[in-house]
C-alpha cells in the first residue's frame, strides 16, 4: 500500500488531498473551460466534493494517491494531481487527474510537480514504469507531457466516454526506470533555468 506523503519543492508543495481542501479547490477550480477536455466535469461545489471523495475512495482502495497542488510562494491551493491506477505487483502507476488553475499554468509549478512525483515514484516507490495519458485533442497537454521527457506509445481509440458524451481517443505516454536518470537531469536543468 502506497502511503500518503507530502512532496515539497521550491515552487510547489503536493500535500495529501483531503475534504478540508474543498473550499480552496472551489475558489480556483470551478471554471468550465478547465474541464473541457477532461472526461468528467466539476463546475459546482457539490461536484468538487464528489471529485474529492472519489479520489479519497481510490486512496482507500489502494489504487490512487491524490494530492492538493499548493503554490509554495503563497500557500494557496491551485489544483490537484494524483498517482492513479497503482499496480504494485507490476511496479507501475500513472500520474494523472492533473489540473492547475489558469493563472498558474505555463509556470514552473507543473514541471516541478511532475518532477517531484516522478522522483518519488522511481526513487522511493521503486516503480519501473510511470504512465501518463491525455485526450488526443489536448495538444497543450500532449506537448507538456513530451516536454517532461515521456515517450508517446500510442492512441487508444474511443477509449473514454466524456461528460459531454463525446468518445475520447486517449494518447498514452510512459517513462521507464532506465530513462529516469536522463529525464531527471533534464527536468532539473529546466527548473534551474526557471529560477
Amino acid at each position: 500500500m502506497i502511503l500518503p506523503v507530502t512532496l515539497e519543492g521550491r515552487h510547489v508543495r503536493l500535500e495529501p488531498l483531503a475534504q478540508e481542501h474543498h473550499a480552496a479547490l472551489c475558489a480556483v477550480g470551478l471554471d468550465p473551460d478547465l474541464w473541457e477536455l477532461i472526461p468528467y466535469r466539476v463546475t459546482s461545489p457539490e461536484e468538487m466534493a464528489a471529485y474529492i471523495q472519489t479520489a479519497l475512495n481510490g486512496q482507500a482502495a489502494g489504487s490512487a494517491l491524490p494530492f492538493a497542488t499548493v503554490d509554495a510562494a503563497t500557500g494557496r491551493v491551485i489544483g490537484s494531481t494524483r498517482y492513479m491506477n497503482i499496480d504494485e505487483a507490476n511496479r507501475r502507476l500513472e500520474i494523472g487527474a492533473t489540473w492547475i488553475a489558469a493563472p498558474w499554468r505555463r509556470t514552473a509549478i507543473n514541471t516541478e510537480a511532475k518532477y517531484l512525483m516522478l522522483r518519488h515514484a522511481f526513487e522511493t516507490l521503486g516503480c519501473i514504469r510511470v504512465e501518463l495519458k491525455t485526450d488526443s485533442l489536448n495538444q497543450r497537454s500532449r506537448n507538456a507531457i513530451r516536454r517532461i521527457g515521456a515517450t508517446e506509445e500510442g492512441t487508444l481509440r474511443q477509449h473514454i466516454v466524456t461528460w459531454s458524451g463525446r468518445l475520447r481517443d486517449t494518447v498514452y505516454f510512459s517513462i521507464l526506470d532506465s530513462e529516469w536518470s536522463r529525464v531527471k537531469r533534464d527536468l532539473e536543468q529546466k527548473l534551474d533555468r526557471n529560477g
